[in-house]
């Protein structure tokens, strides 16, 4: 690790913190958002938060059918309106400079989301992508977490 951003500056992780509570008071379903920053990871190329939320997710019971092919949700035939929604969601604010969040698209997810969740929704998708450039830019060792669960 170059920097070990939880102990460096902490008002700047207390900043990620609180962003990250925001998000987990919100409606939305825990075993959804660990789609969300699972998918973002992998967009990112972020293999800390990769293997953080896989753990996480296998802790929730996420199935492993999902999570193994959440890389191709498109593809995959078992995700639910609500969860590709919120996919799409995900990609289109991840890889922002390469797309549009076009209102199709926000029509979309407001068939499957209230407006609270939009927001919610909207910053985990935020959260997620500055965890990943924190653990990218700063070295955070890939397949160090560990659950607190021992999972």
């Amino acid at each position: 690790m170059r920097i070990d951003y939880r102990t460096t500056f902490t008002p700047a992780r207390d900043a990620m913190v609180g962003l990250e509570r925001a998000v987990n008071s919100s409606p939305l379903e825990p075993e959804l958002l660990e789609l969300i920053r699972l998918r973002a990871s992998q967009l990112n190329a972020c293999g800390y938060c990769i293997d953080m939320h896989t753990k996480v997710a296998e802790a929730l019971q996420v199935s492993r059918q999902k999570l193994y092919l959440v890389s191709v949700w498109k593809e995959a035939p078992f995700y639910s309106g609500r969860e590709r929604a919120a996919l799409a969601w995900c990609d289109a604010l991840t890889l922002l400079s390469q797309s549009d969040v076009t209102d199709d698209l926000y029509q979309g997810l407001s068939v499957h989301f209230n407006s609270e969740e939009i927001v919610a929704l909207t910053l985990a998708v935020v959260a997620i992508n500055g965890w990943n450039r924190f653990a990218i830019a700063l070295r955070s060792p890939v397949g160090s977490y560990i659950h607190p669960a021992g999972k």
